[in-house]
């Protein structure tokens, strides 16, 4: 029962992300922002230290990971509201000069994130490692482009 509560809440969170928001002010926006992203740094640090050797690389542990990295790379793209540049970020203001670009390479991250989740599933390690570095490189070319030092 606990994994198919959990198969429903993922899948839920896999619903694409539209523009829509509750936030009641820009700091509220970009703390909502920075917690999905720690997350999301936790889910893929560990998988890295796994496929590092690092960590003990278990199969189990990194599927849960990979499928909580697939949901999670939905949630933060609703913080980057108008107005949320300036403040306690390291968002950089071309986000929105450049938000075509900026949202374009959001789901890109989303994809590369579903399809990890996916290749996780099939414990090939191969397909694994193909797929977090697509990842890897999804992450970091928005992290180049958009985001202080």
């Amino acid at each position: 029962m606990k994994h198919k509560i959990f198969a429903i809440a993922v899948s839920a969170l896999l619903i694409p992300t539209v523009n829509a928001h509750n936030f009641e002010d820009a700091n509220e926006a970009i703390e909502y922002r920075q917690s999905a992203f720690s997350l999301i740094r936790y889910q893929f640090g560990d998988m890295g230290a796994m496929l590092k050797g690092k960590k003990d690389f278990d199969l189990n542990v990194f599927q849960t990971r990979a499928a909580n990295l697939a949901g999670l790379a939905n949630i933060p793209h609703e913080g980057f509201i108008d107005g949320s540049d300036t403040g306690d970020t390291e968002a950089l203001a071309k986000i929105w000069s450049n938000k075509a670009d900026f949202d374009s390479q959001m789901t890109t991250f989303q994809e590369n994130a579903a399809k990890l989740n996916v290749a996780a599933q099939t414990g090939d390690k191969k397909q694994i490692k193909q797929a977090f570095g697509n990842t890897g490189k999804s992450c970091k070319g928005c992290h180049d482009m958009y985001k202080k030092d």
